[in-house]
């Protein structure tokens, strides 16, 4: 596949398949690089799933969803916190972010999709010129379905037993990014 400065990358799998794995895996290895955006995990106690909290790529981090959290919103379970990720991670996704050359989205899934301003926001990112990274439900309606028909994208169906081949195909993709901060003679300039 040509190289292309906006790649749309999209990671698909069954739930732990390694998605944000590899999602956290690509941005290690793009360290110091113009990259922007958020990943998601669980959060456990005793072994046993109470929710999840997303972490910002500049260290912050917050509560997404947990079973202690009441109010309008909720998968199964869970109730999400839709205001507090909204504040925290909708200046993330901003285009208006000059500096920024990849977008990191983990994940577009039920959760973050209750968030209207979180859908627009990337609806806008896709629409763009910025390349973007995400992780998306196996399985869902609305803007889970919407993104993997968008023309451009290209979506990689994970499996643990492919986790590094894919990775380095990402990585392939995003190598733009490196060659954008080195000089002629190949020398970095950061």
């Amino acid at each position: 596949m040509a190289l292309t400065k906006s790649p749309k990358l999209l990671i698909t799998g069954l739930p732990g398949c390694g998605k944000t794995t590899v999602i956290r895996q690509v941005v290690a290895e793009l360290a110091g690089d113009k990259v922007a955006g958020f990943y998601t995990q669980e959060i456990r106690q005793k072994g046993i799933r109470k929710g999840f909290q997303w972490n910002s790529l500049d260290g912050a981090s917050g509560i997404l969803a947990h079973t202690d959290i009441k109010g309008p919103w909720k998968v199964s379970k869970y109730g999400v916190d839709v205001i507090g990720f909204e504040k925290s991670i909708l200046p993330l996704l901003d285009l208006k972010q000059a500096d920024v050359e990849l977008f990191v989205i983990d994940e577009i899934g039920k959760m973050e999709c209750l968030s209207e301003n979180f859908v627009e926001a990337v609806r806008k990112l896709f629409a763009s010129n910025k390349a973007i990274l995400a992780t998306v439900a196996q399985k869902g309606t609305g803007l889970i379905s919407e993104v993997k028909q968008y023309v451009g994208i290209r979506t990689f169906s994970l499996k643990p037993q492919t986790r590094e081949k894919i990775m380095a195909e990402i990585l392939e993709a995003l190598s733009f990014l490196r060659k954008s901060r080195e000089s002629p003679a190949g020398t970095r300039l950061d």
